[in-house]
């Protein structure tokens, strides 16, 4: 069950209520998961949770095995098929695409987690949202749509395609929120310019921009840049790993690092990215993020890797007054390049872009076999109305040196030659050598 204003309820009392929920989780899962119980070889789980970590990790490529041998929904389905609510898939920007099965009650906590996270950014009754995220089996449209309602906010369901009717939409319904991808302002920009003379982004009236599925908002200028063309507050309000939960963390109206929103019913750790040893969960600590549901029904999972490489920021009560842990994401274990021994994010490549004003802030990562690699290969997007300036390629390599400490090699491109998407912007692409 969910404790009533878990981000500021006491830390304490949420592990009792943690343990509670686990002595029966763990039954369920013994008895009905045999993925769960293959990973375990026979070992019983531990009574106490933290014990956990005497259990193996579970992968992602664990859950596509177990989809490929049991399909549609693998053997970790831990529920009978007739208590499926609701069906999604994963967007498989990382690989092949999950089938997700939710209860009814699956998906009703996944709606109230998910809303404490866009609540803190500010949504709430009185606002009008447009959720433009895909609404065709991802989770993020349709399960996401149901967290901005649980909001109090009232909720236009628009998708992604044809941004031309999305702007006159904003502009005909009043609407005063925006839920998106970082990178999607960008496409709209671009259709504003084309198709609305004289209209600027900031005169749609949004007074909030609620955003998720991508990295980049951790970047002082990319959002100061957004708060300037839109003239709306901008919140890093969605993040979640769809397997898992769709939506467990957002920033509050003060805080600009992530807030753990579902302590009352999803355990987390850290661990060594590579070793996959534990991490001490404590203010300053980074490692991968790993997870396991305390209570869900159609498809538990037990100290699940995320992929996500975290920075746990804060453990104490927030200026919010929420008690909820805070951290960053520093970037995603497949994004990871090493270059000469250093384990680099797009993350970190993108702060030094947006350092540049004449450069639109688009790049990409492009990386020829399977390494290991001595330089950091990037393609650069000039600003609009921007030639390419003399010896700019050798600033931006300059200052990736001395803020990265790897070698870069630039190439700069016209301002629109990179792609522009609805959905996640790849950041790094990998390409096999001939």
């Amino acid at each position: 069950m969910l404790v009533d204003r878990a981000d500021f309820a006491d830390v304490a009392e949420l592990a009792a209520h943690r343990q509670r929920l686990w002595e029966r989780q763990r039954d369920y899962l013994a008895a009905h998961s045999p993925l769960h119980r293959r990973a375990w070889a026979g070992k019983a789980p531990p009574q106490r949770l933290e014990a956990l970590a005497e259990l193996p990790l579970i992968d992602k490529e664990m859950l596509r095995d177990s989809q490929a041998a049991h399909p549609p929904f693998g053997d970790y389905l831990a529920a009978e098929p007739a208590r499926i609510a609701r069906i999604h898939r994963t967007s498989g920007t990382t690989g092949t695409a999950m089938n997700l099965a939710l209860s009814a009650r699956d998906a009703e906590e996944t709606a109230l987690v998910g809303a404490r996270a866009q609540a803190a950014s500010g949504l709430g009754p009185g606002h009008r949202v447009v959720h433009c995220l895909n609404y065709r089996l991802w989770m993020g449209g349709f399960t996401d749509h149901t967290t901005l309602e649980a909001t109090g906010a009232t909720v236009v369901p628009f998708g992604v395609g044809d941004s031309e009717l999305l702007i006159r939409t904003i502009r005909e319904l009043a609407v005063t929120a925006i839920s998106c991808t970082p990178s999607y302002p960008a496409v709209l920009e671009r259709v504003i310019a084309e198709r609305f003379q004289g209209l600027k982004p900031r005169d749609l009236g949004l007074r909030l921009g609620l955003f998720g599925g991508e990295a980049g908002l951790d970047d002082p200028a990319f959002r100061a840049r957004l708060e300037e063309v839109w003239g709306f507050a901008v919140r890093n309000a969605n993040y979640g790993v769809s397997d898992v939960f769709c939506n467990f963390a957002g920033q509050s109206e003060v805080e600009c690092d992530l807030h753990f929103m579902a302590l009352d019913i999803l355990h987390p750790e850290l661990v060594e990215p590579e070793s996959g040893e534990p991490v001490p969960f404590k203010e300053g600590m980074r490692g991968e993020l790993v997870l396991t549901h305390m209570r869900r029904d159609c498809q538990p999972l037990v100290r699940f890797r995320t992929g996500d490489i975290v920075l746990l920021t804060g453990t104490g009560r927030a200026r919010c007054g929420r008690t909820a842990p805070r951290f960053r994401v520093v970037g995603r274990a497949d994004d990871m390049v090493v270059v000469r021994g250093l384990n680099l994010f797009p993350t970190q490549v993108a702060a030094v872009i947006h350092a540049f004003a004449e450069l639109s802030g688009e790049y990409r990562i492009v990386l020829q076999g399977p390494g290991p690699y001595d330089a950091l290969p990037i393609e650069a997007e000039m600003a609009e109305g921007v030639g390419a300036g003399k010896g700019l390629a050798e600033a931006l390599e300059r200052r990736i040196k001395a803020e990265l400490g790897a070698t870069g090699r630039v190439s700069l491109l016209p301002f629109g030659a990179l792609p522009r998407t609805e959905g996640k912007t790849r950041r790094v692409v990998r390409r096999q050598q001939p």
